[in-house]
């Protein structure tokens, strides 16, 4: 039997999704799964009459590839990449590629990296984002680890990503753990997004009223502007499906109490580590976990009263009120995110490229948004900007916005309804933009109970001074 090309290893259904992604590209696929019944499965069903054939071990997938042996992880995170690894490792060779493309840890990453480098195995540790659909029409690829192995493998996997204008959404990120350092920001920003919608749909329905068709046309219409995105596009969706049991729009008929897999989670605690504020995508990670306290909530809501929902104002401009508050969120939002990648870059020596993360950004994955067009030239035009919000066509954007935010802000909070990713994200702005922020009584406070020192504005060195 002739060699396969690339080896895939798990088969759910983003594993069966790649798989039929590579093979639609011309590349033939050998895949393994460790319960034989859905190798069985898929080979059985989707794979028939395509270029891809079952292994039942990895003895036998490792045999059945060309070499240098290239072979792909679709697996859970955690201790079964490593016990896949370890049992790998007897057939493998030196100058074989191993590609993990779950959710992993950059940490454990640059682990596993530096365990295979002793045996001459190239390691890619990648993010793959786009979930099933982008998984199997083009994701957006995210590699980092082993150079010599992404050249070894980037036919491929240029192949398989998503292509935008010509160019596909992928490019080599960085070493050791870069790649899934980057896919864990993503996915921060994309909780951020979420939260940041989802404030403006509760905005939209509570202050204007507006019903589930309303809603569908706003964001129909907010799709086809500056807020253009694939997070708006399935968000208009969403709100014209009806339930078959009840007929009802079928979004009133969801229980509001938020899921998640603890990406977002890693994003706030790598910033935490590394000192890097990043406010609106943090508060997108709380606000999923008090709304997952739903009892609690409906018990206090009969106990806790707040202000009337109301609206007295032009209801056609608040609306854009509210749409300009989501887009200027939504800039500060990204700006958070590269702000982490930027410090992350500093500290770990990855020499991360923010202009080519958000080129390869705008398809396949679930942020790809037209903001990204404006990202991208940012970073092309000044390669050292500190921070997205100083690019002068975003802060045009931004201080253009300022009025229609602030009002939307202060309309939601008079009305009691919770608003952490638009509030936080513009404290992140004028925080960002004043000169002071009131941490010298912070300084003064700290030298005070614990003699933790303090600096002077007109003169160098350290100070103490005894408060008391």
């Amino acid at each position: 039997m002739e060699k396969k090309e690339i080896g895939v290893i798990g088969l759910a259904v983003m594993g069966e999704n790649i798989s039929l992604n590579i093979e639609s590209r011309g590349f033939s696929v050998a895949v393994y799964n460790l319960e034989k019944e859905m190798t069985e499965d898929f080979i059985n069903s989707k794979a028939q009459g395509k270029s891809i054939v079952p292994a039942y071990s990895l003895e036998e997938l490792v045999n059945t590839l060309k070499r240098p042996r290239k072979i792909w992880m679709m697996i859970k995170a955690g201790s079964p990449v490593d016990q896949t690894i370890d049992a790998l490792l007897p057939y493998l060779d030196k100058g074989d590629v191993l590609i993990d493309g779950g959710n992993s840890d950059f940490r454990d990453t640059e682990k596993r990296e530096m365990k295979l480098e002793k045996h001459g195995i190239h390691y890619i540790g990648m993010g793959v984002s786009g979930g099933a659909k982008g998984a199997l029409n083009g994701p957006s690829l995210m590699p980092g680890g082993s150079r010599e192995g992404y050249k070894l493998v980037e036919q491929i996997l240029n192949g398989v990503a998503a292509n935008v204008n010509g160019e596909p959404c992928c490019t080599y990120i960085g070493p050791g753990g870069a790649g899934h350092f980057v896919k864990a920001v993503h996915n921060g920003i994309e909780y951020s997004d979420m939260q940041l919608i989802t404030e403006a749909y509760m905005i939209l329905e509570q202050v204007l009223g507006m019903d589930a068709s309303d809603l569908h046309k706003t964001f129909s219409e907010w799709n086809k502007g500056d807020l253009e995105s694939y997070l708006i596009e399935i968000t208009a969706e969403i709100f014209k499906k009806n339930d078959p049991d009840t007929g009802k729009p079928l979004i009133d008929m969801i229980l509001d109490a938020a899921g998640q897999k603890g990406t977002g989670k890693w994003t706030v605690q790598l910033a935490l580590d590394l000192g890097v504020p990043i406010p609106t995508i943090a508060e997108a990670v709380f606000a999923r976990i008090i709304s997952s306290f739903k009892e609690e909530r409906v018990k206090a809501s009969s106990i806790l009263t707040g202000p009337p929902l109301q609206h007295n104002g032009n209801s056609k401009s608040f609306k854009y009120d509210v749409r300009d508050a989501l887009s200027a969120s939504k800039i500060c939002s990204y700006a958070q995110g590269f702000f982490l990648m930027r410090e992350a870059s500093r500290e770990y020596e990855w020499d991360l490229n923010p202009a080519e993360i958000a080129r390869i950004w705008r398809g396949g994955c679930i942020i790809r948004a037209r903001l990204l067009d404006k990202i991208q030239h940012a970073f092309k035009s000044l390669p050292d900007l500190d921070n997205l919000l100083l690019d002068p066509q975003l802060r045009k954007s931004l201080e253009n916005s300022q009025p229609a935010w602030r009002k939307t802000l202060t309309k939601a909070m008079e009305s009691g309804i919770p608003v952490p990713g638009l509030a936080s994200a513009l404290s992140f702005f004028d925080s960002y933009r004043r000169e002071q922020l009131g941490a010298n009584l912070i300084q003064a406070q700290r030298d005070f109970f614990g003699a933790h020192t303090y600096q002077r504005k007109d003169k160098d060195g350290v100070f103490h001074t005894e408060w008391e």
